[in-house]
């Protein structure tokens, strides 16, 4: 094997080998070695929370970041926070969360068929059928109860991110609402009602609150805790911070701008950005690719590239130490905006 493919693990060589032993840990952002305590799930909330948590330690934002994050406390408004890939959006969020002390952040990660609905909660009326059914046929003995039962009805439904944020606390919780851009046309619009009025109604618990003890029903929050919903409706009493997040890619309704503080975030400067890989990579992969850092910088100016980018070049050149880490850094950080 030649110094020149000393780092290739898949030599394409049609002949087996051991090279597998020899691939180094993964990149933090993408080890699934981690579990839960109770050891289900794969750990990717936590791989998440880890980074996002040191992320937030190092942030420091600068001098109109602060006034218009401070503006949107005072006025309990949604912060619409607009910006390249990697300007550090989504951290803002993480960063307010760990210094209040408010808790884990709420995310809301939009895709093109994300609906209000998603957000607010979910009912599953299939599943309450099922176990109606199951239940009218014995399945059930009389000590658990019937499923089907209207005291039971909030078994079956489960808060979202919006839903979760809106519950009724002395402290805000963080909402991140991650990337509005992508939503369909309509979605903007009708956040409108819920992000003024601070409520929203459970048409399910409405219609049989006066059936429920003391007009209640216990249901899931998005982060796994069992609440009580009084008559049916979520109401909150510190409005939660809302963080929104936008790359660019569209333009909003008059009426959400109007009732959001606007945060337009510039390109990462060089120290950002160290900062960010310090966070993910530490101290000596930082101080190893800085010179990719700067590279990055230059080339951002004409073209569009993403943090995620910078980091996946500095670890595999850190890692494998290929003998051609030019180019191999080039390969991966391709410019997302490239002429057809």
């Amino acid at each position: 094997m030649t110094e020149s493919s000393e780092w290739l693990i898949y030599r394409g060589a049609g002949e087996p080998h051991d090279g597998i032993e020899r691939l180094p840990d993964p990149p933090p952002w993408r080890d699934f070695t981690s579990r839960d305590a109770a050891g289900s799930g794969d750990g990717s909330e936590d791989r998440r929370l880890g980074a996002h948590r040191h992320l937030a330690e190092l942030h420091r934002p600068g001098a109109e970041e602060l006034e218009m994050i401070n503006a949107a406390l005072y006025l309990r408004r949604p912060l619409l926070v607009t910006g390249s890939p990697g300007a550090g959006k989504s951290t803002l969020a993480h960063s307010v969360a760990y210094e209040l002390g408010l808790g884990n952040v709420l995310r809301w990660s939009i895709v093109s068929r994300s609906a209000l609905q998603d957000g607010l909660y979910h009912y599953d009326a299939i599943a309450r059928l099922q176990d109606v059914q199951i239940a009218a046929q014995g399945g059930f003995g009389s000590a658990g109860g019937s499923p089907g039962a209207v005291e039971g009805i909030g078994s079956y439904i489960r808060l979202g991110p919006l839903g979760t944020a809106l519950l009724p606390s002395d402290t805000p919780r963080v909402l991140l609402i991650d990337e509005l851009d992508k939503s369909d046309i309509d979605l903007p619009n009708d956040l409108l009602n819920v992000l003024e009025e601070g409520e929203f109604a459970i048409p399910e618990l409405e219609r049989i609150a006066d059936r429920l003890p003391d007009g209640e029903a216990e249901v899931l929050t998005a982060d796994g805790v069992k609440v009580r919903v009084r008559d049916g409706r979520v109401r909150c009493r510190a409005f939660p911070f809302v963080v929104l997040t936008s790359n660019g890619e569209r333009d909003f309704p008059a009426p959400l701008m109007r009732r959001c503080i606007h945060l337009e975030l510039g390109r990462p400067d060089h120290n950002r950005l160290a900062t960010f890989v310090r966070a993910h990579l530490g101290v000596e992969a930082a101080r190893a690719g800085d010179d990719l850092i700067t590279r990055f910088l230059e080339r951002s100016r004409s073209e569009l590239l993403a943090a995620d980018q910078l980091l996946n070049a500095i670890y595999l050149t850190d890692a494998a130490a290929p003998p051609s880490r030019d180019r191999l850094a080039d390969l991966l950080i391709q410019r997302l905006d490239r002429p057809r």
